[in-house]
């Protein structure tokens, strides 16, 4: 399989008609778009990191979540880190794709795959943002037994959490989900459950009448990594693949 076929077969799961405006996804840089896949490394980031540790371990393919590229490069030389990675990944023939707002929204993709790992049940798809889903508790729970029960599963080293009702209907948006507070309040959510809002977002939610956990940007998304992997091994079983953990945030 190509890296352009693999490219095409992934868009059929993560439609780009689903990105966002603003968003910039999809081919990052490639030195032959039908250069052989063999060897893929998924992650959520695309850091120096991964990049070295990909050329490292003799992989052609990276294919991540959050875009290699966001802003547009007005050159291409060492001296700028973005456009480094660059061009170290096309000097070793190491192809990147990257998959965004798409595989946010997508049927499956990295809240859906939240809903599942959380247990969540009768979810909803958000038909005016296409990013979020809604679903239930098994049964209605303290809102600190939630956030323990989140910060578990999802094996974050943290959670915040402020509100003071029960939980029973969850708005889920993985990573930066602080914008869409009033829309969980539409859909009639008690709890909005989210990578990292902001000080502002807790304080504001709560008066609003609305819980708000925190469970970390990339301890919400990373899960999609190995959604993405089954996808490549159904679409192609001979690929091997491997998850990097970009993690660089710590806590003391």
């Amino acid at each position: 399989m190509t890296f352009y076929e693999l490219y095409k077969n992934l868009s059929k799961l993560y439609p780009d008609t689903l990105r966002c405006e603003w968003d910039n996804d999809g081919i990052m840089c490639a030195d032959d778009v039908n250069g052989e896949v063999g060897k893929v490394l998924i992650s959520l980031d695309i850091t120096s990191s991964v990049v070295d540790y990909a050329i490292d371990n003799g992989f052609d393919t990276i294919v991540s979540h959050h875009p290699l590229v966001f802003h547009s490069q007005k050159a291409l030389t060492p001296l700028n880190y973005t456009q480094n990675k660059l061009i170290k990944l096309v000097k070793n023939g190491v192809r990147a794709m990257s998959f965004h707002t798409r595989l946010d929204a997508t049927d499956g993709g990295v809240n859906d795959t939240l809903v599942s790992i959380l247990e969540l049940k009768n979810v909803i798809k958000d038909e005016i943002e296409p990013i979020g889903r809604i679903a239930n508790t098994i049964e209605p729970m303290e809102l600190s037994a939630f956030a323990k029960q989140v910060k578990e599963k999802l094996s974050a080293p943290a959670v915040l959490y402020s509100g003071n009702k029960k939980v029973n209907k969850v708005y889920i948006v993985g990573g930066d989900g602080k914008d869409l507070i009033e829309r969980a309040l539409e859909m009639g959510a008690d709890t909005l459950l989210t990578g990292r809002g902001s000080y502002n977002t807790s304080i504001d939610a709560e008066d609003m009448g609305l819980n708000i956990v925190e469970a970390g940007h990339f301890y919400t998304e990373h899960p999609v990594c190995k959604t993405i992997e089954k996808d490549i091994l159904k679409i192609e079983p001979k690929i091997k693949t491997e998850i990097y953990f970009s993690n660089k945030i710590n806590l003391i």
